[in-house]
């Protein structure tokens, strides 16, 4: 079978080596406020200069690219994971990652609508910023369940 849009198989290691760090990374970021020194830029606002009399202040961002980083390197290491080929890639195993595409979609839209009906405010935005992974963790959940229960059906055979 071919399978020209998926990742070699050895890139869901690299995609493990990616996610775990971004993910510790990001927690820090977010609860901890934890940021890297040199993630620290200053950015110049040209909405926001001041004219001083004689003189034109610039005034200057601060922005903090941590949180960017790690939400960059939880991505890329999902995709990895979840997008890279199994040692042996067939119709099966192609089936089966089309069905827990599905359901991912699924499972992360009703997790939106019960947020937009019952979260508010802040939290919120925490709740949209966990939900930009879901679709990937649960297709990568599902994917390896149904993977684990299709194998130790065969094996029962």
């Amino acid at each position: 079978m071919r399978t020209k849009w998926l990742f070699p198989h050895r890139y869901r290691f690299i995609g493990w080596i990616i996610f775990v760090p971004s993910v510790l990374l990001g927690l820090a970021s977010m609860y901890a406020d934890f940021t890297i020194r040199w993630l620290v830029v200053d950015i110049l606002n040209e909405s926001r200069t001041v004219e001083l009399g004689n003189s034109i202040t610039h005034l200057v961002d601060i922005q903090n690219l941590t949180d960017e980083i790690a939400a960059i390197g939880v991505i890329a290491g999902l995709l990895l994971i979840a997008f890279s080929k199994e040692k042996t890639e067939d119709e099966m195993i192609s089936q089966l990652r089309l069905e827990a595409l599905q359901w991912s979609v699924y499972a992360n839209y009703i997790i939106l609508v019960i947020a937009i009906l019952t979260v508010y405010d802040t939290a919120f935005f925490n709740v949209m910023i966990y939900n930009m992974f879901t679709v990937l963790l649960v297709f990568i959940i599902r994917f390896r369940w149904l993977l684990y229960r299709n194998s130790h059906q065969l094996l029962a055979l």
